[in-house]
């Protein structure tokens, strides 16, 4: 397979791993990069290997060599330039949350079908092998039927000028740092959705929720529960990943394991006797695996691997976590 010719709408701080992911990636040219800053734009366009630099982003989208283009800018601006970049006939992969609500979603996932493109929400977490290696686990029936999940991801708060500590621009640990929690249970429990959402958050002056605690009861009785949070030392690289999954047969723990970590992550499995045996799985860059798995689609009958069914069950779940908090 050819290289697929990537932009990218915006120089936001998350391309220290997704610009490291593009120049890794077999399958991606880190083609161009568009920002409003146009000092920034060209020092970000010679650190990742882009061979241009537009200061407009329409003119990233008008240029016809782009294939492909990722969307990490603030959290408000998602649905507009998504919808402009399928609208220019460009397949995109769009930073989470690809929208604050299931309608939002669904009327991209149109857009994208009209124009005869590709939509991809982007969780690189799930395109892990270590993820995947747990899922098996499961399905092989290690821990029997799962009875409750947990997950947690709290980090440290961020600076008063930071975009996700404003309400205006979607900010706050649930859309930030919840949607990971939330898509985590969701791969492991599969295609199960919440029939009952219970939440409570603490809010900060701003009025954003600086950590949520969330609780989800299934139709058949299983529950999970996740905590997030924007909370630790202020300013500090503090954070807490984290999850546990009981079933009828035992439990699987994570040990090693930050989300989008790359390295050797491991996980403990427990059967029902107190036996425990624990795996460790070698894990390359999640954004590179992103990328990749994006641009097969392009140009095979790969499909997405974050479809839009996960998009739109995961869309709900926060809009009835959002809901719950009065958020």
């Amino acid at each position: 397979m050819r290289k697929i010719k990537w932009g990218v709408l915006g120089t936001a701080g998350i391309l220290a791993q997704t610009g490291v992911g593009m120049q890794v990636a077999e399958l991606c040219e880190p083609y161009a990069i568009a920002g409003r800053n146009a000092e920034k734009v060209e020092k970000t366009r010679a650190l990742y290997g882009f061979e241009k630099a537009y200061t407009d982003y329409e003119e990233l989208l008008n240029d016809e060599n782009v294939e492909a283009v990722y969307i990490p800018l603030p959290n408000s601006l998602h649905c507009e330039w998504t919808k402009k970049a399928l609208r220019h006939k460009k397949h995109v992969l769009c930073e989470k949350p690809l929208a604050p609500s299931e309608a939002e979603a669904k009327e991209l996932f149109e857009v994208a079908r009209e124009n005869g493109v590709y939509l991809m929400e982007a969780y690189a977490y799930t395109h892990s092998p270590f993820i995947k290696a747990v899922k098996k686990e499961i399905s092989d029936g290690a821990i029997g039927d799962i009875l409750y999940m947990e997950a947690a991801f709290v980090y440290s708060e961020h600076a008063e000028t930071n975009i996700r500590m404003n309400k205006e621009t979607c900010g706050g640990s649930v859309y930030d740092v919840g949607v990971y929690c939330t898509t985590l249970i969701q791969t492991m429990l599969g295609e199960e959705e919440p029939v009952n959402v219970q939440a409570i958050a603490e809010y900060t002056d701003k009025g954003i929720d600086s950590c949520c605690n969330v609780l989800m009861r299934y139709a058949d009785g299983k529950k999970a529960t996740l905590t997030c949070g924007m909370c630790l030392e202020k300013c500090k690289d503090r954070r807490i990943d984290r999850f546990v999954i009981h079933g009828t047969k035992g439990a699987i723990t994570s040990r090693k394991f930050e989300f989008n970590l790359m390295g050797q992550l491991s996980y403990e499995v427990a059967d029902e006797n107190g036996n425990i045996r624990t795996e460790t799985v070698d894990c390359p860059q999640n954004y590179a695996l992103e990328v990749d798995q994006r641009s097969r689609c392009i140009q095979s009958e790969e499909k997405p691997y974050v479809t839009e069914a996960f998009t739109l069950q995961n869309a709900r779940t926060i809009e009835a976590i959002v809901k719950a908090i009065n958020y």
